[in-house]
């Protein structure tokens, strides 16, 4: 995920440093539960690629007491390619503005989200071991059996996350709960917040929910737990913004093609340069090594 204005953006799944690999000594429903959570999601990764979706987002900016002060909409062709795999690997997120697909723009700085849904990366093999994680009492989540896992990062550790302000990259400590199918261990909801204040360096308080709802694409890879919500809700210490995003029409296809340079994606918009970030979510990894 990154949170970007011009100046300032908040990467997800950016390496930011290389760091030992400890194991956590976890309690075994504990450790049982990510060990399937991790095969889910590297299964997931390589299938990702191969579906599209329509992207429908909604840039709201609100007053001090929570009212809506601004909205705009915008509508995309929503892809995510892959390379690689296991601790080498890295995401590409293309959004394509679908034709007449943008509301009225506003004169207000708004705030810029995307790859917010690639928060479940945080079980995933390269980050893993910079989280502890325990395992909460079973609750049903929209009908599904589901055990709650509750991750903390650990402090020098790698971060699917960094906050980029105008030149300098700060690592995000998130902290937040996923729920995991019972049976799959496929994610079905994610909550996460920071771990600490970050008002320093324009940063309040950052706050990501994701739902993950079955979808059948293409019949050959059958039913995927694949993001359906996103809301972003972001505060600085002069500013509050809310993000949604609706992700639907999920179309199967299989592709080798690498991403054309002259396509344009849209990663900030045109916001005023001298106001706070605006929120999006890269996906991307470097493939450096352990």
């Amino acid at each position: 995920m990154k949170i970007i204005d011009r100046y300032t953006s908040i990467l997800f799944a950016s390496v930011l440093a290389v760091v030992p690999s400890i194991a956590q000594a976890q309690a075994p429903a504990t450790s049982n539960a990510i060990d399937m959570a991790q095969r889910q999601i590297t299964a997931y990764l390589d299938k990702l690629a191969d579906f599209h979706c329509t992207e429908s987002v909604t840039q709201q900016k609100l007053t001090s007491n929570g009212h809506v002060e601004a909205t705009e909409r915008a509508k995309y062709d929503y892809l995510i390619m892959m390379n690689g795999s296991g601790d080498e690997f890295q995401l590409n997120e293309s959004r394509i503005e679908a034709a007449n697909a943008r509301g009225k723009q506003t004169q207000l700085p708004m705030l810029v989200t995307n790859g917010v849904a690639t928060v479940l990366l945080v079980f995933h093999p390269y980050y893993r071991d910079s989280f502890t994680f325990e395992a909460l009492s079973e609750e049903p989540i929209d009908g599904r059996a589901a055990v709650p896992v509750h991750f903390t990062h650990i402090a020098g550790r790698r971060t699917p996350a960094a906050l980029a302000l105008r030149g300098r990259e700060y690592p995000l400590e998130l902290e937040g709960t996923a729920w995991l199918d019972k049976q799959s261990g496929e994610v079905v909801k994610v909550e996460a917040t920071l771990l600490h204040d970050m008002s320093d360096v324009g940063l309040r308080s950052l706050h990501v929910h994701v739902d993950y709802k079955p979808s059948a694409p293409d019949k050959s890879v059958g039913v995927l737990d694949l993001p359906a919500l996103a809301v972003v809700d972001v505060e600085t210490p002069r500013q509050h913004w809310r993000n949604t995003h609706v992700f639907e029409n999920y179309r199967g296809f299989s592709t080798d093609a690498e991403q054309d340079p002259n396509v344009k994606l849209h990663a900030a918009n045109n916001s005023d340069p001298n106001t706070t970030p605006a929120i999006a979510q890269t996906l991307a990894s470097t493939g450096e090594k352990r």
